[in-house]
């Protein structure tokens, strides 16, 4: 049996647990990107809660058109990284680690400071509505498609904001290459229509997302840990599968290995989901099968499973999302025995803000 409440090694960190918050929006960052005292408190809660690992919500890189939301947190400026600072002491102090998510919104693109106009691959806009719990926008704009000079301020902003997060004290980085957002859209034949070597064949759609790993790799040298977010579906489409199934996801997770990535983190509606073209397997199993990589799962996980996906998974780090955002004292719930209460969307409306998720907590005495 493989222990959740186990210390675990990861790469050069020691874990005092398996348990990992999971990244989720929350749009509370100050209207320039600064993160504040509002979010030092928040992410705190999930590190005195038990969370060996917090994960923070998508950052964007760069002053083009990284942003994706109002309020999202930015770390490209001297201001983002002391306000990430006090957050990194107060994790830390709580007894857990902190990695940040690197996140580029390419054409899930709701609000920027910066820019008005989104960058894609290719001028395809995402399918269905844009998410109206991180904005007011009705339609989605459509994206320009992305030059050559576009392509290397995405791959400059990673590396810069790397380093930033290195000098910050973050414990990691995750790059965002998952639900629909820019580096998503380069491996998906929905949003990716380019013919040139950035497109068509899965190793040209590869192209970006192995550029931007071995960037970060360099920024940040060969000991920090880096690992790479990773799904088929996007927020909005969650049914998306690559044409090459499997045997591509797979290709994926070598290609992102061999760039210099030391983990994956595989996310999906469950974990064991079978979600390829054909086959039985799930992005977490076949993630698992791949050497030299380490493994964070997400989708599902609860107090009923975790035990399971423990041991299906020996040795990964389990990433919790509404279960965590119910209970952020999730882990301790779970060694104390204690009750775990069922995520309340009201909590999340009209806006997912901790400010709105305080007054619901407020109202209901929880």
């Amino acid at each position: 049996m493989s222990d959740t409440m186990q210390a675990v090694d990861f790469r050069s960190i020691r874990f005092p647990n398996r348990f990992a918050l999971a990244p989720m929006t929350r749009t509370s960052a100050g209207a320039d990107g600064t993160p504040n005292a509002l979010m030092a408190d928040h992410y705190e809660r999930y590190a005195q809660g038990g969370f060996g690992l917090v994960i923070t919500e998508g950052t964007y890189t760069d002053d083009k058109a990284s942003q994706g939301y109002a309020n999202q947190p930015g770390i490209i400026n001297d201001s983002h990284v002391e306000g990430w600072k006090t957050i990194i002491d107060r994790v830390h102090a709580a007894g857990s680690r902190i990695f940040v998510q690197l996140m580029h919104a390419g054409a899930q693109f709701q609000a920027n400071r910066y820019t008005d106009q989104p960058l894609g691959p290719s001028e395809v806009a995402p399918k269905g509505a844009p998410l109206g719990l991180y904005g007011d926008q009705q339609t989605w704009r459509v994206p320009s498609t992305m030059n050559d000079s576009d392509i290397q301020t995405v791959i400059d902003g990673f590396a810069r904001s790397a380093a930033n997060a290195k000098a910050a004290g973050f414990d990691g980085i995750e790059i965002h290459g998952a639900n629909g957002y820019l580096l998503n859209q380069f491996l998906s034949t929905y949003f990716n229509r380019r013919n040139d070597n950035y497109g068509g064949t899965l190793e040209n759609r590869l192209h970006l997302v192995v550029d931007v790993v071995r960037a970060v790799r360099k920024a940040v040298g060969d000991d920090y840990p880096v690992g790479i977010r990773l799904s088929q579906g996007t927020v909005t489409d969650p049914d998306y599968q690559l044409p090459e199934g499997a045997a591509g996801f797979r290709q994926i997770v070598e290609a992102v290995r061999d760039a210099g990535a030391d983990f994956v983190h595989t996310t999906d509606g469950d974990v064991h989901r079978q979600h390829f073209v054909s086959g039985d397997e799930s992005l977490a199993s076949v993630a698992a099968t791949v050497e030299g990589i380490d493994l964070i799962v997400n989708g599902g996980i609860e107090e009923t499973n975790h035990q399971d996906i423990a041991n299906r998974f020996p040795g990964t780090l389990l990433a919790v999302g509404k279960k965590a955002l119910a209970n952020p004292d999730f882990v301790q719930r779970l060694k104390d025995g204690k009750e775990i209460a069922e995520l309340d969307f009201q909590m999340l409306l009209p806006k997912a803000t901790i400010t709105n998720e305080l007054a619901w907590r407020e109202q209901n005495g929880s």
